[in-house]
């Protein structure tokens, strides 16, 4: 007996982590991390226990800002967003709690949708100098990955050089 499966199955399945899933779980991170710095600054204030909570979670949350910021670049080329939607993607999160609306809303209208574009397409826009790169980059993961993951630790290490918000206390 032969069966078949439904058209939503017969899709060729991403390999690894779609685009989708890369940015909603780095959206929710970033989401949880601002709780986590809330509930910081209320031991600090609140509860008196000192500057070390808000060290802590401060550190996290910036940590995971700049991976969704890179985040919202990179899935927002892959996409073909406009540049002022990935400069709001940035924006959202400055503001406690906003990826979470934002993200739902690129999930609702099928901005998240879609594998990774490895390929060229007829699209125009695929022949611009930013998709070749990343094109180049998606090809090979583990560089794509290495160059991600030091250029957060670099923007990170540098800002803390500067100093954090509110300078050392």
């Amino acid at each position: 007996m032969t069966t078949t499966r439904p058209a939503a199955q017969t899709k060729t399945r991403t390999r690894g982590l779609s685009p989708r899933v890369f940015y909603r779980t780095v959206s929710i991170a970033e989401a949880i991390t601002w709780t986590l710095l809330i509930v910081g600054m209320l031991l600090k204030y609140a509860a008196g226990l000192g500057s070390l909570p808000v060290l802590i979670a401060g550190s996290l949350h910036g940590l995971v800002f700049i991976t969704y910021a890179a985040t919202s670049v990179l899935v927002g080329v892959n996409q073909r967003w406009r540049v002022p939607r990935i400069v709001l993607a940035v924006v959202m999160a400055i503001i406690p709690y906003a990826t979470i609306p934002f993200d739902v809303r690129m999930d609702r209208t099928g901005a998240l949708e879609g594998d990774w574009h490895r390929e060229p397409t007829d699209d125009p826009r695929d022949q611009r100098w930013e998709r070749r790169v990343l094109r180049w980059f998606l090809r090979r993961p583990a560089v794509l990955i290495t160059v991600f993951v030091l250029a957060v630790l670099v923007i990170m290490t540098v800002l803390l050089v500067i100093g954090p918000p509110g300078g050392w206390s």
